[in-house]
Protein backbone atom coordinates (compact mmCIF):
# COMPACT_ATOMS: atom_id res chain seq x y z
CA UNK A 1 0.00 0.00 0.00
CA UNK A 2 1.53 3.66 -0.66
CA UNK A 3 1.92 6.05 1.81
CA UNK A 4 0.75 9.39 2.21
CA UNK A 5 3.71 10.51 0.94
CA UNK A 6 4.04 8.79 -2.37
CA UNK A 7 0.82 9.90 -2.93
CA UNK A 8 1.81 13.12 -2.52
CA UNK A 9 5.16 13.29 -4.52
CA UNK A 10 2.53 11.37 -7.23
CA UNK A 11 0.35 13.95 -7.51
CA UNK A 12 3.20 16.89 -7.32
CA UNK A 13 4.77 15.25 -10.51
CA UNK A 14 1.88 14.97 -12.23
CA UNK A 15 0.97 18.86 -12.02
CA UNK A 16 4.85 19.40 -13.00
CA UNK A 17 4.31 16.75 -15.85
CA UNK A 18 1.28 19.17 -17.23
CA UNK A 19 2.30 23.18 -16.04
CA UNK A 20 3.93 24.62 -19.10
CA UNK A 21 5.92 26.72 -17.33
CA UNK A 22 7.98 23.94 -15.81
CA UNK A 23 10.66 22.91 -18.64
CA UNK A 24 10.97 19.82 -18.99
CA UNK A 25 14.19 17.89 -18.03
CA UNK A 26 17.25 17.45 -20.56
CA UNK A 27 16.78 15.03 -23.07
CA UNK A 28 20.34 13.21 -23.96
CA UNK A 29 20.42 12.26 -27.46
CA UNK A 30 22.89 9.22 -27.80
CA UNK A 31 19.84 7.23 -25.93
CA UNK A 32 18.09 7.36 -28.63
CA UNK A 33 20.77 5.61 -31.08
CA UNK A 34 21.27 8.57 -33.34
CA UNK A 35 24.25 11.54 -33.91
CA UNK A 36 23.28 15.03 -34.89
CA UNK A 37 22.57 18.24 -33.20
CA UNK A 38 18.99 19.41 -32.89
CA UNK A 39 17.17 22.03 -35.00
CA UNK A 40 15.70 24.86 -33.18
CA UNK A 41 12.70 25.31 -35.86
CA UNK A 42 11.17 28.74 -33.85
CA UNK A 43 12.11 31.38 -36.08
CA UNK A 44 8.13 31.64 -37.69
CA UNK A 45 6.56 31.49 -34.05
CA UNK A 46 4.82 34.18 -33.24
CA UNK A 47 3.02 35.14 -29.71
CA UNK A 48 0.02 37.55 -29.95
CA UNK A 49 -2.15 38.76 -26.95
CA UNK A 50 -5.57 37.29 -27.56
CA UNK A 51 -7.27 40.31 -27.72
CA UNK A 52 -5.26 41.80 -30.22
CA UNK A 53 -5.54 38.93 -32.85
CA UNK A 54 -8.62 36.72 -32.16
CA UNK A 55 -10.65 39.10 -35.12
CA UNK A 56 -8.19 39.66 -37.38
CA UNK A 57 -11.25 40.60 -39.85
CA UNK A 58 -12.98 43.27 -37.12
CA UNK A 59 -9.45 44.83 -36.14
CA UNK A 60 -8.97 45.20 -40.46
CA UNK A 61 -6.02 43.06 -40.47
CA UNK A 62 -7.78 40.54 -42.60
CA UNK A 63 -9.51 41.80 -45.62
CA UNK A 64 -13.15 41.69 -46.36
CA UNK A 65 -14.87 40.53 -49.25
CA UNK A 66 -16.06 43.57 -51.35
CA UNK A 67 -19.30 44.18 -52.60
CA UNK A 68 -17.79 44.08 -56.53
CA UNK A 69 -20.19 44.13 -59.95
CA UNK A 70 -19.07 42.83 -62.83
CA UNK A 71 -20.64 44.28 -66.47
CA UNK A 72 -21.16 41.90 -69.11
CA UNK A 73 -19.29 43.99 -71.47
CA UNK A 74 -16.36 42.47 -70.28
CA UNK A 75 -17.13 39.28 -72.66
CA UNK A 76 -19.25 40.63 -75.56
CA UNK A 77 -16.81 40.83 -78.06
CA UNK A 78 -13.09 39.99 -78.98
CA UNK A 79 -11.48 36.80 -79.20
CA UNK A 80 -12.02 33.43 -77.70
CA UNK A 81 -10.50 33.75 -73.81
CA UNK A 82 -10.60 33.06 -70.07
CA UNK A 83 -11.99 36.10 -68.47
CA UNK A 84 -11.33 36.00 -64.35
CA UNK A 85 -13.02 38.07 -61.94
CA UNK A 86 -10.37 38.77 -60.08
CA UNK A 87 -10.66 40.40 -56.41
CA UNK A 88 -7.16 38.65 -55.02
CA UNK A 89 -5.41 41.96 -54.78
CA UNK A 90 -8.48 43.33 -52.50
CA UNK A 91 -8.17 39.88 -50.83
CA UNK A 92 -4.04 39.77 -50.41
CA UNK A 93 -4.75 36.68 -51.98
CA UNK A 94 -1.39 35.09 -53.95
CA UNK A 95 -0.46 32.61 -56.48
CA UNK A 96 -4.04 33.11 -58.74
CA UNK A 97 -7.16 34.42 -59.75
CA UNK A 98 -9.58 34.79 -57.01
CA UNK A 99 -13.36 36.63 -56.66
CA UNK A 100 -13.57 35.04 -53.05
CA UNK A 101 -11.24 33.11 -50.69
CA UNK A 102 -12.29 30.20 -51.44
CA UNK A 103 -13.91 30.42 -55.57
CA UNK A 104 -13.24 32.06 -58.70
CA UNK A 105 -15.52 33.28 -61.22
CA UNK A 106 -14.96 34.00 -64.88
CA UNK A 107 -16.71 34.40 -68.10
CA UNK A 108 -15.29 32.12 -70.83
CA UNK A 109 -16.14 33.83 -74.62
CA UNK A 110 -15.69 31.40 -77.37
CA UNK A 111 -15.93 32.44 -80.94
CA UNK A 112 -17.79 30.56 -83.63
CA UNK A 113 -16.20 27.44 -84.45
CA UNK A 114 -13.04 28.10 -81.70
CA UNK A 115 -12.26 26.26 -79.08
CA UNK A 116 -11.59 26.87 -74.98
CA UNK A 117 -9.50 24.48 -72.55
CA UNK A 118 -9.89 24.01 -69.23
CA UNK A 119 -8.05 22.27 -66.34
CA UNK A 120 -8.02 23.80 -62.86
CA UNK A 121 -6.41 22.24 -59.92
CA UNK A 122 -9.78 22.07 -58.44
CA UNK A 123 -12.49 19.90 -56.65
CA UNK A 124 -15.47 21.37 -57.78
CA UNK A 125 -16.29 23.35 -61.52
CA UNK A 126 -19.56 24.35 -62.37
CA UNK A 127 -20.79 26.18 -66.00
CA UNK A 128 -23.59 27.94 -67.00
CA UNK A 129 -23.88 28.69 -70.46
CA UNK A 130 -25.36 32.11 -70.96
CA UNK A 131 -25.55 32.26 -74.85
CA UNK A 132 -24.53 29.53 -77.31
CA UNK A 133 -24.19 26.32 -78.22
CA UNK A 134 -21.62 23.83 -78.72
CA UNK A 135 -20.54 20.56 -76.75
CA UNK A 136 -17.37 20.03 -74.61
CA UNK A 137 -14.79 16.89 -74.51
CA UNK A 138 -13.95 15.79 -71.40
CA UNK A 139 -11.43 13.53 -70.32
CA UNK A 140 -12.24 11.89 -73.88
CA UNK A 141 -15.74 11.71 -73.33
CA UNK A 142 -18.67 14.34 -75.03
CA UNK A 143 -21.54 16.12 -73.89
CA UNK A 144 -23.45 18.61 -75.73
CA UNK A 145 -25.00 22.42 -74.04
CA UNK A 146 -26.85 24.86 -75.09
CA UNK A 147 -27.80 28.55 -73.58
CA UNK A 148 -29.76 27.79 -70.29
CA UNK A 149 -27.58 24.44 -69.37
CA UNK A 150 -25.58 24.03 -66.31
CA UNK A 151 -22.73 21.50 -66.44
CA UNK A 152 -20.51 20.02 -63.36
CA UNK A 153 -17.19 18.64 -63.37
CA UNK A 154 -14.95 17.01 -60.60
CA UNK A 155 -11.68 16.74 -59.86
CA UNK A 156 -8.66 15.80 -62.35
CA UNK A 157 -11.57 17.36 -65.24
CA UNK A 158 -9.51 18.26 -68.41
CA UNK A 159 -12.42 20.11 -70.41
CA UNK A 160 -12.14 21.35 -74.40
CA UNK A 161 -15.04 23.50 -75.12
CA UNK A 162 -16.17 24.08 -78.32
CA UNK A 163 -18.72 26.60 -79.71
CA UNK A 164 -20.77 25.74 -83.05
CA UNK A 165 -20.07 27.36 -86.02
CA UNK A 166 -22.88 29.38 -86.52
CA UNK A 167 -22.93 31.34 -83.30
CA UNK A 168 -20.60 32.72 -80.63
CA UNK A 169 -21.03 30.87 -77.37
CA UNK A 170 -20.29 32.63 -73.21
CA UNK A 171 -20.76 30.66 -70.51
CA UNK A 172 -20.24 31.71 -66.43
CA UNK A 173 -17.11 29.39 -64.83
CA UNK A 174 -17.24 28.80 -61.35
CA UNK A 175 -14.44 26.91 -59.69
CA UNK A 176 -12.89 26.84 -56.06
CA UNK A 177 -9.12 26.42 -57.22
CA UNK A 178 -8.72 29.54 -54.72
CA UNK A 179 -9.19 26.71 -51.97
CA UNK A 180 -6.89 24.50 -53.10
CA UNK A 181 -4.18 26.82 -53.45
CA UNK A 182 -4.53 28.12 -50.13
CA UNK A 183 -4.83 24.50 -48.68
CA UNK A 184 -1.68 23.20 -51.01
CA UNK A 185 -3.49 20.50 -51.95
CA UNK A 186 -3.85 18.51 -55.35
CA UNK A 187 -7.53 17.70 -56.27
CA UNK A 188 -6.87 14.08 -57.53
CA UNK A 189 -10.17 11.91 -56.22
CA UNK A 190 -13.70 12.87 -57.83
CA UNK A 191 -16.63 13.17 -55.36
CA UNK A 192 -18.89 13.06 -58.47
CA UNK A 193 -20.23 11.99 -62.00
CA UNK A 194 -20.18 14.88 -64.58
CA UNK A 195 -23.01 16.01 -64.74
CA UNK A 196 -25.64 18.27 -66.68
CA UNK A 197 -28.75 20.11 -65.88
CA UNK A 198 -30.49 20.99 -68.68
CA UNK A 199 -32.09 23.90 -69.53
CA UNK A 200 -35.70 22.81 -70.65
CA UNK A 201 -36.08 20.77 -66.86
CA UNK A 202 -34.61 23.24 -64.44
CA UNK A 203 -37.20 26.18 -66.26
CA UNK A 204 -40.74 23.30 -66.16
CA UNK A 205 -39.03 22.66 -62.17
CA UNK A 206 -39.02 26.37 -61.88
CA UNK A 207 -42.33 27.51 -63.54
CA UNK A 208 -43.87 24.42 -61.52
CA UNK A 209 -42.66 26.36 -57.95
CA UNK A 210 -44.14 29.67 -59.26
CA UNK A 211 -47.44 29.08 -60.06
CA UNK A 212 -48.29 27.15 -56.82
CA UNK A 213 -50.55 28.83 -54.64
CA UNK A 214 -48.58 31.74 -52.13
CA UNK A 215 -45.75 30.92 -54.12
CA UNK A 216 -44.58 34.77 -53.75
CA UNK A 217 -45.25 34.84 -50.29
CA UNK A 218 -42.27 32.65 -49.68
CA UNK A 219 -38.42 33.80 -49.21
CA UNK A 220 -37.61 33.23 -52.14
CA UNK A 221 -39.30 31.64 -55.63
CA UNK A 222 -36.34 29.09 -56.69
CA UNK A 223 -35.27 25.89 -57.60
CA UNK A 224 -31.97 24.61 -55.77
CA UNK A 225 -29.85 22.58 -57.94
CA UNK A 226 -28.37 19.03 -56.51
CA UNK A 227 -26.50 16.27 -56.91
CA UNK A 228 -27.69 12.74 -56.27
CA UNK A 229 -23.71 11.94 -54.83
CA UNK A 230 -24.52 15.08 -52.21
CA UNK A 231 -27.17 13.67 -49.75
CA UNK A 232 -25.65 15.07 -46.80
CA UNK A 233 -25.55 18.71 -48.18
CA UNK A 234 -27.99 18.81 -50.95
CA UNK A 235 -26.09 21.32 -53.05
CA UNK A 236 -25.17 21.02 -56.31
CA UNK A 237 -21.16 19.68 -55.02
CA UNK A 238 -19.57 19.07 -52.04
CA UNK A 239 -18.52 22.32 -52.21
CA UNK A 240 -20.76 24.11 -54.37
CA UNK A 241 -23.80 25.24 -54.35
CA UNK A 242 -26.32 26.74 -56.93
CA UNK A 243 -29.79 28.08 -57.29
CA UNK A 244 -32.00 29.36 -59.98
CA UNK A 245 -34.19 31.99 -59.11
CA UNK A 246 -36.94 34.24 -59.95
CA UNK A 247 -37.58 37.31 -58.75
CA UNK A 248 -41.17 38.24 -60.14
CA UNK A 249 -42.48 41.64 -60.91
CA UNK A 250 -43.18 44.24 -58.36
CA UNK A 251 -41.88 41.95 -55.74
CA UNK A 252 -39.46 42.36 -52.79
CA UNK A 253 -37.13 39.22 -51.31
CA UNK A 254 -37.06 40.22 -47.78
CA UNK A 255 -33.58 40.41 -45.76
CA UNK A 256 -31.46 37.08 -45.54
CA UNK A 257 -27.85 36.30 -44.91
CA UNK A 258 -25.35 33.58 -44.97
CA UNK A 259 -21.32 33.14 -44.13
CA UNK A 260 -20.80 31.30 -47.69
CA UNK A 261 -19.95 34.17 -50.47
CA UNK A 262 -22.25 34.37 -53.90
CA UNK A 263 -21.24 34.96 -56.80
CA UNK A 264 -24.79 36.25 -58.44
CA UNK A 265 -25.13 36.28 -62.04
CA UNK A 266 -28.09 38.20 -63.69
CA UNK A 267 -29.90 36.52 -66.36
CA UNK A 268 -32.46 38.55 -67.57
CA UNK A 269 -33.98 42.00 -65.54
CA UNK A 270 -35.30 45.53 -66.70
CA UNK A 271 -34.47 48.91 -65.35
CA UNK A 272 -35.81 48.90 -61.58
CA UNK A 273 -34.26 45.58 -60.29
CA UNK A 274 -31.61 45.32 -57.58
CA UNK A 275 -29.98 44.49 -54.70
CA UNK A 276 -29.70 46.33 -51.14
CA UNK A 277 -27.22 44.80 -48.93
CA UNK A 278 -25.40 45.83 -45.55
CA UNK A 279 -24.67 44.94 -42.30
CA UNK A 280 -27.67 45.77 -39.90
CA UNK A 281 -31.19 46.04 -39.76
CA UNK A 282 -33.65 48.46 -38.07
CA UNK A 283 -36.19 47.31 -36.02
CA UNK A 284 -38.78 47.00 -39.02
CA UNK A 285 -36.63 43.80 -40.69
CA UNK A 286 -35.83 46.87 -43.34
CA UNK A 287 -31.35 47.28 -44.19
CA UNK A 288 -30.14 50.09 -42.25
CA UNK A 289 -27.70 52.33 -44.65
CA UNK A 290 -27.74 49.97 -47.38
CA UNK A 291 -25.24 49.74 -50.64
CA UNK A 292 -27.13 49.17 -53.92
CA UNK A 293 -26.29 47.19 -56.80
CA UNK A 294 -28.30 47.12 -60.04
CA UNK A 295 -28.94 44.67 -62.10
CA UNK A 296 -27.69 44.28 -65.32
CA UNK A 297 -28.38 40.99 -67.77
CA UNK A 298 -25.39 39.12 -68.09
CA UNK A 299 -23.77 40.78 -65.36
CA UNK A 300 -22.27 39.21 -62.32
CA UNK A 301 -21.99 40.72 -58.85
CA UNK A 302 -20.43 39.20 -55.42
CA UNK A 303 -22.41 39.61 -52.10
CA UNK A 304 -19.81 39.25 -48.97
CA UNK A 305 -20.90 36.73 -46.06
CA UNK A 306 -22.59 37.89 -42.96
CA UNK A 307 -23.71 40.61 -45.34
CA UNK A 308 -27.69 41.05 -45.20
CA UNK A 309 -29.28 41.53 -48.67
CA UNK A 310 -32.23 41.81 -50.17
CA UNK A 311 -33.92 41.72 -53.85
CA UNK A 312 -36.27 44.27 -55.43
CA UNK A 313 -38.00 43.59 -58.69
CA UNK A 314 -39.77 47.37 -59.75
CA UNK A 315 -39.75 47.08 -63.02
CA UNK A 316 -42.98 44.82 -63.51
CA UNK A 317 -41.46 42.42 -65.66
CA UNK A 318 -39.95 39.16 -64.12
CA UNK A 319 -36.15 38.92 -63.62
CA UNK A 320 -33.62 35.62 -63.50
CA UNK A 321 -30.73 35.30 -61.53
CA UNK A 322 -28.10 32.14 -60.62
CA UNK A 323 -26.28 32.47 -57.15
CA UNK A 324 -23.72 30.38 -56.85
CA UNK A 325 -21.51 29.88 -53.23
CA UNK A 326 -19.49 27.50 -51.33
CA UNK A 327 -22.77 26.55 -49.06
CA UNK A 328 -21.54 23.06 -49.66
CA UNK A 329 -18.70 23.63 -47.59
CA UNK A 330 -20.03 25.47 -45.77
CA UNK A 331 -22.84 23.21 -44.71
CA UNK A 332 -20.38 20.20 -44.30
CA UNK A 333 -18.52 22.56 -41.76
CA UNK A 334 -21.87 23.20 -39.83
CA UNK A 335 -21.08 27.09 -40.56
CA UNK A 336 -23.13 28.52 -43.33
CA UNK A 337 -25.40 30.52 -40.62
CA UNK A 338 -28.94 31.40 -42.88
CA UNK A 339 -30.68 33.80 -41.06
CA UNK A 340 -34.30 35.27 -42.26
CA UNK A 341 -35.49 38.48 -41.27
CA UNK A 342 -39.15 37.86 -40.34
CA UNK A 343 -40.03 41.28 -39.68
CA UNK A 344 -41.81 43.80 -42.07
Amino acid sequence: MSSNADLMTTEIGERDALDPTIAAPVTNVAEYGFEGRFEDWAEDARYYEYSKAANPIGSGHTSTVPIKAFSPDLYADGPSRLIPLDLSSELGIEGGAATSPALVANFVRIRAGEQITTSPNATSQLYYVISGRGFSAVNGRLVRWEKGDFLTLPAASRATFYADSGNDAALYWVNDEPLLRYLGAEATAPRFRPTKFRRADAVARLDEIALRPGANDKSRVSVLLANAEEEQTLTITHVLWAMFGLLPPNQEQRPHRHQSVALDLILDAEPGCYTLLGTHLNEQGDIVNPTRVDWQPGGAFVTPPGLWHAHFNESGAPAHLIPIQDAGLQTYLRSLDIRFSDRR
